[in-house]
């Protein structure tokens, strides 16, 4: 009984080392600092916010969550001296260069939210990138609540 309780844990182990590499090959889009603003009741929609740095050309098509009814790619830009917000079909991404969705430029809109988002509360979202050949790949990402004030990462040294 223990022989076999130690060769199922080792093939387990074995399981999770061969997953964990095929996941790192996999792993092309680097996610960084993902945030969603956090709300106050009866707020119907947020923003979220990250640092995408791609290995190769690619384009963020979508983004879903269970957390709204509605997910939306945004882009804020002047119009007529007019800070405007417009949806946008995607983002490209170019290889090698970091792509900042932030606070007044591109990020994801949540619309018709479930809930209330509390500060410290974590988002589980999953991105769509398309690569030159059309297509898709999705990329689970952990998006943590920050206080509604905040505009951006925290200061260096300060982050978890």
């Amino acid at each position: 009984m223990k022989a076999t309780a130690i060769k199922s844990l080792a093939a387990a182990f074995a399981l999770c080392a061969f997953a964990g590499a095929a996941s790192a090959q996999d792993a092309s889009l680097s996610v960084e600092d993902p945030w969603v603003r956090a709300t106050v009741p009866n707020q119907h929609a947020t923003g979220v916010f990250m640092r995408l740095t791609s290995a190769a050309p690619g384009r963020l098509v979508a983004v879903e969550s269970q957390a709204a009814k509605h997910v939306e790619i945004h882009e804020m830009a002047m119009q007529d001296n007019v800070m405007k917000m417009r949806q946008v079909p995607g983002i490209d991404l170019p290889a090698g260069q970091a792509v900042e969705l932030k606070p007044g430029g591109y990020h994801v809109m949540l619309i018709d939210l479930a809930r209330q988002i509390a500060p410290g509360e974590h988002i589980a979202l999953t991105l769509v990138v398309e690569d030159a050949r059309r297509q898709q790949r999705r990329v689970a990402v952990d998006a943590v609540a920050r206080p509604l004030n905040a505009t951006a990462a925290p200061a260096a040294g300060h982050g978890h």
